[in-house]
């Protein structure tokens, strides 16, 4: 399945309407903590293809952003991932908390 990039509010709600279980990265383009994190979760993809995940930028995505932190409660970091079960969130993680093995043992 791999990871799929949002950018709008109608994306996130049709996959939190579909999807039982995914995970959300929110990626600054221009943070270097955010690109290390953001590796981590693209080698975290590779080994669990089987796992729905998806990302989105927050320098294009900031209403999306914006929207996901106050709907359901998580303040705005980045980067940041969230691991949706059931349209709520059960896990987040910010900054160099974002490892390979903290998705693995969270989300894997």
């Amino acid at each position: 399945m791999g990871k799929q990039k949002l950018e709008t509010i109608e994306q996130f709600e049709q996959v939190v309407a579909e999807k039982p279980r995914f995970l959300l990265i929110k990626h600054s383009l221009t943070c270097p903590i955010s690109r290390a994190a953001f590796e981590e979760y693209e080698a975290f993809v590779t080994d669990h293809p089987e796992m729905e995940t998806y990302y989105l930028f927050v320098q294009e995505a900031r209403p999306l952003s914006n929207y996901i932190a106050e709907t359901f409660g998580v303040k705005h970091e980045s980067p940041q991932a969230i691991l949706f079960e059931n349209g709520a969130v059960v896990w987040h993680a910010s900054h160099w908390n974002i490892t390979y093995e903290a998705l693995t043992k969270q989300a894997g």
